[in-house]
């Protein structure tokens, strides 16, 4: 399709698309806190439970990195 093959379209959403997707959740779990009247402990632990789960998509980014360069940053 438009002169891409098929890996480099799932490379692009898979990186741009969830990374967008994540940024869109950050915004509502922002707007959550905001509207619950959170305050700043509240806030944070939004945050920590419903924004747990990005870690594993960034770490999947990160160990990728160090295998394709052979080395820790």
């Amino acid at each position: 399709m438009f002169g891409y093959s098929e890996e480099q379209i799932a490379w692009f959403g898979l990186t741009f698309g969830v990374g967008a997707f994540m940024l869109y959740m950050v915004f509502i779990i922002a707007q959550l806190a905001w509207e619950s009247k959170a305050g700043k402990t509240g806030t944070f632990w939004l945050f920590l439970a419903l924004g747990l789960g990005f870690t594993g998509f960034v770490a999947k980014l990160l160990i990728e990195y160090i295998i394709e360069k052979g080395q820790i940053l």
